[in-house]
């Protein structure tokens, strides 16, 4: 009698138009597979959330389904496949409450780029500590954001979208009055 596969979910996530458009979202998916094959893992359900921040799980509607199969145990899934934890979540307070949610329901979370697995003392208490570390980078990135948009600001340069009415980009980001605009003045 043949042994029966542990069943996983996987889960994808890229929070950029660049990571979208890029190779981000199928390498992921390609080394996870990897890590499933070699572990004799069977793929029941595969979620992908392309363009969603991990600052929160509101508004990913590939995570939250995949949290309402758990819920259901739809396919009888042991563990759920993520790249990084970060790619899982940057926001502790969620990736903790969420975990405690699917190991309510006996399913487990493998970090496969990190090395951890919820179901071991050492993989709880790693995912516990970059679940915090996670959420600084993301805070820390958000104000280095703004500081820069701060200065090109202080350098009368133009922070994006399209430039006012009466205004051209110039190279270099600055703006300059269009020549309509100057000789009416």
């Amino acid at each position: 009698m043949k042994k029966e596969k542990t069943k996983v979910y996987i889960y994808t996530r890229v929070s950029t138009a660049m990571q979208i458009d890029g190779y981000s979202l199928d390498s992921l998916k390609s080394r996870m597979k990897a890590f499933a094959e070699f572990n004799d893992y069977e793929i029941v359900g595969e979620y992908e959330d392309a363009g969603k921040s991990g600052k929160s799980i509101e508004g990913r509607l590939e995570f939250n389904r995949m949290m309402e199969d758990i819920k259901s145990g739809k396919d009888g899934v042991s563990f759920v496949l993520v790249f990084k934890l970060s790619r899982f979540g940057r926001n502790a307070a969620d990736v903790l409450s969420t975990l405690q949610v699917m190991r309510d329901f006996g399913v487990n979370l493998i970090c496969v780029e990190d090395g951890i697995d919820s179901s071991k003392d050492a993989g709880k208490l790693m995912i516990f500590v970059l679940s915090a570390v996670a959420e600084i980078e993301r805070e820390n990135i958000r104000v280095q954001t703004m500081e820069g948009r701060i200065q090109k600001a202080r350098e009368g340069k133009w922070n994006g979208g399209f430039s006012p009415y009466g205004y051209s980009l110039e190279r270099g980001g600055s703006l300059s009055m269009r020549k309509k605009q100057k000789q009416s003045l």
